[in-house]
Order: C-alpha cells, then sequence, then structure tokens
C-alpha cells in the first residue's frame, strides 16, 4: 500500500497513506501480500503469495493524520525555526482476505 506495509485482519479499519483516485464506498484491491496465516497455516511468499488478495472498503478519503511539529535550532546562533504537518490519510475497512 504505497511503500508500507500492514497486518491486516477481516472487519479491521486502517489509515493509508492518501490515494486520491478513489471515491468514498469504493472497492479496493491489494494483490501484494508478504505473509498469510489461515489458522496456524503459514505461507511466506517469495516476494508474494500467489493468489491472495486484501479486498478493502473506502470509508472516507479526507481524513488527516495527527500533527507532526518539526523543530530545527543551531545552538548559540539564535536560529530557530518550527514546520507543522499533517499527512492526507485515507481510512479503508479490510471485507476480505481472499486466498487462492
Amino acid at each position: 500500500m504505497k511503500g508500507q506495509q500492514f497486518k491486516v485482519e477481516a472487519g479491521k479499519k486502517l489509515f493509508i497513506n492518501r490515494m486520491n483516485e478513489l471515491e468514498k464506498g469504493a472497492t479496493v484491491e491489494f494483490e501484494n501480500v508478504l505473509l498469510l496465516d489461515n489458522e496456524g497455516k503459514v505461507k511466506v511468499g517469495a516476494p508474494y503469495v500467489k493468489g491472495a488478495k486484501v479486498v478493502c472498503e473506502v470509508l472516507d478519503n479526507e481524513c488527516r493524520g495527527e500533527k507532526i511539529l518539526v523543530f530545527h535550532k543551531k545552538r548559540r546562533k539564535g536560529y530557530r525555526k518550527l514546520n507543522g504537518h499533517r499527512q492526507d490519510l485515507t481510512n479503508v475497512v479490510v471485507k476480505e482476505i481472499v486466498i487462492a
């Protein structure tokens, strides 16, 4: 999911980096599954598990993360700089994990 890895279960809500092309209520599938644990039976992909995918539904595409403050300072020089940042996020819920 845009360079990040998540541990997911059916029914779990996730905040992922904003996907602008998705609308509220849309369904999205992620096919790059690295590892599957099906009731104790573990499959590890090389690099991905073949035939496995995660089906999610978009709950909200206008979320924002917590504010992160970035502070720069150089000692004894009187230089101080404070920046704030809030990441744009997409809220999705995992509908099912499909195993081929």
